[in-house]
């Protein structure tokens, strides 16, 4: 348990709404403020985000309340003024909890007179259902590839098959030689479930690959079966993206995908290594599958935090740079080494961290726009936070732009950041322009099939029509000895989504204290701009959801 005795206190202050004071004292406006200054701000507050006392900080438990209260009487202390719902900070977030039971979980398959049985959690995992409480069905399968349809790049894995009234097999991601652009959008897991119960799917069952796996084994994934998933919940009561056609849903590891593929027109061999040349075709699969489970469903609040920054200018106030940074994680799970809280220090204590010394940075003098800090709420359910406060901003003005923090993975010093999303609008000149004012490297994404641009908030916001980029750590140490890559992905194979991702880490905060100027200098130029940011001619994005 780490270091509870400074956390206890500060909780109690937010307890008693009082305005918790970090390690180092909050500048005054006007004031400049050192990256030594901010280092140790963005310490403290990760030092208390990511304490155990929070339990992982879930969306809907007592840990995130705790941490939406501490953003909350820091934003108070920055001098940030109140934008959630009744003059407070905090934004309510309808959502229905989801969690699947180990009871009257079922996946089967009946081919040749012999019935095959996976085994819960050991070979596959119910999807939750946000529809019942308990479902089955029995159909046909049908292998789909990587369920993507891309008539814009001439690739279709539906053709030659009929998925009506049959359970969809599929991989998940999308083609690797596809543009990094549409490999993102059509990699997302949303975008597939709208295209398998367009065409009729009643089930859907998601396999995995043998590349994921040995990066992200089935069975580490597998044992925090129990965690909840959520949807957001409409105006109509109803859970949004719960794909009622889908009656059933499962994912499959990849030493039990292999029983599906015996005896089919290809061995699962063949299919996983098709995955990889990009050679997939859809066929129909041998037998009968039965998918059946159980869900407990509850409806549950949890918050956004709000904070504004009006703007100088009496009519570019009213247009709104957003600032974002997820504050949840995904809380307690199963033990490992004896623990089984998951701090999420990097995801996303440090982002929330970064995001208010941005804030921090700006208040001594606005900008023409005004500026939005919100620190949201279930990114780690779907970017259920984002997708309600992207679609309820609140007030009278508009969204101009979003600048998204999420998991800047600092385990050295850097000379860099890598910019994700800047090639689809005119923030690139801005993200630019700020980058050599400070003497910052910008690099390109080194992992593009990680299609990160889809799987964080920053996403909600385009989906929307709103320019967006999202900042991560960088790659390029400043000593020639250290491999900040290797560091990144040994991070990611080793301690993402897992205990170990807490301040024990060797988290280089001068490093992100820069990644926080660079951010508040991005939302200056575009703040002060004449111009609103825009889509650039012919993106792909701007087209599909900017109305270009």
């Amino acid at each position: 348990m780490k270091q509870l005795l400074v956390p206890i206190a500060l909780t109690l202050l937010v307890a008693c709404s009082r305005e918790p004071a970090p390690e180092a004292p909050i500048t005054a406006p006007g004031t400049a403020t050192s990256e030594a200054d901010g280092a140790r701000r963005i310490q403290a507050d990760v030092a208390f985000l990511a304490d155990d006392l929070l339990e992982g900080r879930a969306a809907g438990t007592r840990g995130y309340d705790l941490a939406a209260l501490y953003v909350a009487n820091r934003y108070r202390a920055i001098g940030l003024e109140p934008a959630g719902d009744d003059g407070s900070f905090l934004q309510a977030v309808p959502l229905l909890e989801g969690r699947r039971e180990r009871n009257g979980a079922a996946f089967s398959l009946s081919r040749d007179g012999e019935r095959i049985h996976f085994a819960f959690q050991d070979d596959f995992l119910p999807g939750v259902n946000y529809n019942a409480a308990s479902h089955a069905v029995t159909a046909p399968l049908v292998f789909v590839g990587q369920a993507v349809h891309a008539p814009e790049l001439d690739h279709d894995d539906f053709e030659g098959v009929d998925v009506r009234g049959k359970i969809a097999v599929y991989f998940s991601g999308a083609p690797a030689d596809f543009p990094n652009t549409q490999r993102a959008y059509h990699a997302s897991g949303r975008q597939k479930l709208i295209g398998l119960a367009a065409r009729g799917a009643v089930g859907a069952v998601q396999i995995g690959n043998p590349v994921d796996e040995a990066k992200y084994p089935w069975a580490r994934g597998a044992r925090n079966w129990a965690m909840p998933g959520m949807r957001l919940v409409g105006p109509d009561g109803q859970p949004i993206d719960a794909f009622p056609e889908l009656r059933a849903t499962a994912s499959l590891g990849v030493h039990a995908a292999r029983r599906l593929f015996e005896d089919a027109a290809m061995d699962a061999d063949e299919v996983f290594a098709r995955r990889e040349a990009g050679t997939l075709e859809a066929f129909d699969l041998k037998g009968q599958a039965t998918l059946a489970g159980r869900t407990t469903l509850a409806p549950v609040t949890s918050h956004n935090v709000v904070g504004r920054l009006t703007g100088t200018d009496a009519t570019l106030a009213s247009e709104h740079i957003v600032y974002t940074a997820h504050l949840d994680h995904v809380g307690r799970g199963a033990e490992v080494d004896g623990d089984d809280i998951y701090n999420g220090a990097f995801d996303n204590a440090l982002g929330t961290a970064v995001m208010l010394e941005a804030a921090t940075e700006l208040v001594p003098a606005a900008p023409k726009r005004s500026l939005l800090f919100v620190a949201l709420t279930a990114e780690e359910r779907g970017l259920l936070g984002a997708e309600h406060f992207a679609s309820n901003p609140g007030g009278d003005g508009t969204l101009v732009a979003n600048i998204n923090m999420d998991m800047p993975v600092f385990l050295a010093d850097v000379t860099d950041v890598v910019p994700i999303g800047i090639e689809h609008s005119s923030l690139e000149n801005d993200v630019r322009a700020a980058a050599d004012m400070l003497g910052i490297g910008l690099t390109a994404d080194p992992k593009p099939e990680e299609v990160v641009f889809v799987r964080s908030d920053q996403y909600a916001f385009v989906r929307k029509g709103i320019p967006a980029v999202y900042l991560d750590a960088g790659i390029k140490a400043h000593s020639p000895d250290v491999d900040a890559l290797a560091l990144y992905e040994d991070f990611l194979t080793g301690h993402y989504h897992q205990p170990s991702d807490d301040t024990s880490l060797p988290i280089h905060y001068p490093s992100a204290a820069r990644l926080a100027k660079l951010n508040a200098a991005i939302g200056r130029r575009v703040g002060d701009a004449e111009q609103k940011p825009g889509w650039k001619e012919g993106d792909f994005f701007g087209r599909t959801f900017g109305g270009q």
